[in-house]
């Protein structure tokens, strides 16, 4: 396992089975295979991968300390880059298919409604965090700030699971809901333990 991370290979087949939810969302656009209401379906799924990735993202470090596997930290970038091109198509989706991309009225909808307010201040979180992945930003920065930077992960994950609770609480369909918070409690609570554990 040690040895497959770390051929020359890996990093594009784990970049191409990262883009296979865009794909299969591609070709249900194009082949009508999105059911009754394709914007909705598109809105959510990408709304959806958004999640799984920063799950991905966050599980990273545990993984990799549990496996005894350092050859992983070498993904985790990748994984918190897809988070963000999957949040943009998020919003990308939401601005389009639910809002015609009317700017005046998406800002009016932002306001108007909590779940789309948080869910838009996430996707601002994540924009920094983006942006800053890169060495020469960590240069610039300096290690110090570019980590206090980068732990607003923390609370994009808890604004990311409010979003999603208040958009399925209107539908009283909480049990995805429940495995993502279990999910993500889990993995912050083994930060914590490590923050505190006995050197």
């Amino acid at each position: 396992m040690r040895a497959w991370l770390l051929h020359p290979a890996a990093k594009p087949a784990v970049f191409a089975l990262c883009l296979l939810p865009l794909a299969r969302l591609v070709w249900g656009a194009v082949f009508d295979q999105l059911g009754a209401n394709p914007a909705e379906a598109l809105i959510r799924s990408t709304g959806d991968w958004t999640l799984r990735f920063l799950c991905l993202t966050l599980a990273v470090t545990p993984v990799r300390t549990l496996t005894r596997t350092p050859q992983l930290a070498r993904y985790r970038r990748m994984l918190g880059l897809f988070t963000f091109f999957y949040a943009c198509l998020h919003l990308l989706a939401y601005g389009w298919l639910d809002m015609g991309l009317d700017v005046a009225d998406i800002g009016r909808d932002i306001l108007k409604r909590p779940f789309i307010l948080v869910g838009f201040g996430t996707w601002l979180l994540l924009l920094p965090l983006a942006l800053t992945s890169f060495n020469r930003a960590v240069r610039w920065l300096g290690g110090r700030q570019w980590r206090a930077l980068h732990r607003l992960v923390y609370l994009i994950a808890g604004l990311a699971l409010l979003h999603f609770f208040w958009m399925r609480s209107g539908k009283h369909d909480f049990a995805e809901v429940g495995v993502y918070a279990a999910i993500v409690a889990a993995l912050l609570g083994w930060r914590v333990y490590k923050y505190f554990a006995p050197k």
